[in-house]
Order: structure tokens, then sequence, then C-alpha cells
């Protein structure tokens, strides 16, 4: 049975979508198309007695002016168990084998739903954005690290034991950088807004960008170049800044092809903070992808697209999933 298929709530009524993250907890009042007509935020708790307070005064909050909203959803950066309704691990919330759905419920006296942060994310783009119609497809969160989602008919697909998938630790690089997942060479160290700085420092002490103002702030300062300098950079014609999107996309194009090669999906959506700079890198990506796949030049490709939704793409999905 497809998640669209169980409807529990009012069809009309208005839902709550949380954003659980690890600086900030962000609520939105979500309408049944989609659409966000209210929010709160507020920093995100240091223990789970807070985080659970935290969460019922947001939604206090915004019944009192919304008083039909029928059901919460949070998107939890983190692991999940099948079920959905505990949080195994979240490396940076105050979570560890907790029940998180079931107190929620019992305080809120609504019906709550926990789903990860990414497949919240894939599906508020298949409901309401970039994916819409889309059979067999992926969603690639690039951030910090590499968030990823995969939906087969209209279902998340979430392995036996809920941790699938996780694409952005794909090992890409034999014996290469140090993951904090315990791995190395895994695809995120090479392909997120983190590796953009490690990448661009790896090829300032190579010689790249020789004369340029980004090689000239990392060989003085590099802990005070971050990821949206390097973007700064390549989009100034900076030549250090551009080699770092280039490697950037050649390795997000060859994680992209492992992907297309074991699942064929028909779509890829880039979503997340580096998503919105895609102009820079995306067409190398795709080429990459379209290079490295088996049979290459001689079967579909996957169409990459970037999302429609932005950073609310999580908040508007479980909202709408909270009615099933």
């Amino acid at each position: 049975m497809s998640d669209q298929a169980r409807m529990t709530v009012p069809a009309g009524a208005p839902t709550i979508g949380f954003d659980i993250g690890g600086t900030n907890l962000r609520a939105a009042v979500v309408t049944p198309a989609g659409e966000i007509i209210d929010s709160r935020a507020v920093l995100t708790p240091a223990s789970d007695v807070e985080m659970i307070d935290a969460i019922v005064n947001l939604v206090e909050a915004l019944r009192a002016d919304h008083p039909t909203v029928a059901a919460v959803g949070l998107a939890v950066a983190g692991f999940l168990d099948p079920e959905c309704e505990v949080v195994r691990f979240a490396p940076h919330l105050p979570l560890l084998d907790f029940p998180l759905r079931a107190h929620l419920a019992e305080r809120l006296d609504l019906p709550v739903r926990l789903e990860h942060d990414a497949n919240s994310a894939a599906w508020g783009e298949y409901r309401f954005g970039a994916a819409q119609g889309a059979g067999t497809w992926v969603l690639f969160a690039v951030g910090t690290g590499i968030g990823a989602a995969l939906m087969i008919d209209g279902t998340i697909f979430r392995g036996a034991y809920g941790t699938a998938p996780e694409f952005g630790h794909l090992q890409v690089a034999a014996g290469g950088r140090a993951c904090s997942c315990g791995k190395t060479g895994c695809l995120e160290r090479y392909a997120s807004g983190t590796a953009l700085v490690e990448t661009a420092q790896e090829l300032a002490a190579g010689g790249v960008g020789d004369g340029g103002k980004l090689r000239a702030a990392l060989l003085t300062d590099p802990a005070a170049v971050g990821g949206p300098d390097i973007v700064a950079a390549a989009r100034s014609g900076d030549p250090l800044g551009l080699a770092t999107l280039d490697s950037f996309a050649s390795w997000l194009g060859l994680g992209l092809s492992m992907v297309a090669d074991v699942l064929d999906p028909e779509l890829v959506v880039l979503a997340g903070g580096v998503s919105a700079d895609s102009d820079l890198y995306l067409d190398r990506a795709r080429g990459t992808m379209a290079d490295s796949i088996v049979g290459a030049g001689h079967r579909p490709l996957a169409r990459l697209v970037t999302a429609d939704l932005g950073p609310q793409a999580g908040m508007i999905g479980v909202a709408d999933l909270a009615r099933y």
C-alpha cells in the first residue's frame, strides 16, 4: 500500500511540520496544498526533556492561531526504527533510542508522524515539487554532508532496518579522506559543502590558483575560509574556486553514476544548501554521470534537476505525511 492510501485526518485540515536540526527547531503550519501559512523557530534544545517541551510549546503557539490543525509531523536528522517510532541515533540531537513519537502523541493528543529528514524532503518534492509524477527516483540533499532518499511508485524505501539509503557513504576513493562514519573515501567527503574547503586546501597546496585571492586567503588564514567563500570565488572567476567546484562536480557525477547503475532511476533531484549554486557544477556532474555509468551512451540517463521547495521541503513533506 502506498503512503498516500492511509488517510487518517480531515482532508482539508492544516497540519504542522517540524524540521528538527542540530541548530534550529523549525515548525510550520502547512495546508493540504503544501503551502506554508505560518511558522516559528527556536534554538534546538540540549536535552530530550527540553526537546519535548519545546515541540509542545511550538505546537500550542501555532494551534492558538490555527485551531483546526489536525496532526503533527517531525522531520528528524537521524536514524529511525523501521516503524518510525523511535529515534535510534541522531549525531547532533539529544535523542538516543528515544520513543519520540509516543511521547509527543501523549502530550499533544494529536496524530504524530516521525520521518527521516531526507525522506521528508523527498516526499515534499514528490507531492508538490520537482518529483511530481516520478516512479523510481532519488533525492540527494547536499549540504554539510549528503542526505538521501529513494522513492518507488509513491512509497518511501527504507530497507530492512530503516536506514536506507546512505548514498553519501558510498566509497568513491579507496583509502581516501577519513569520514565521521568511520570509513574512508566516502562520497560526502568529496561532494558536500564541507568537502569544498578540504578540496580547495589540497588544490592550493599543489599550486592551483597561484596569484588568485582565494589561494592567498587559504594560505594566510585557512580557518577563515568556508564553503560560501569558495562558491563566491568561483562566481568571480577565481581559478582555485573554479577548480574546486570542478572537482566537486566530478565526484558528485561519479557517485550519481553508481546510484544509477544500482537503481536505474528516472530522476535525481538535488536538494540541500549546495543545490542553490547548481549552475556552477550541474552540467559537469551530469556529464560525468553520463560517461561513468555502465553502458554509457547506450541507455537512458536519469534526469538531473534541482529541488523546487528549497529549505522548506522537509517541513512541507512531513506535514503532508502526518495526514496518513
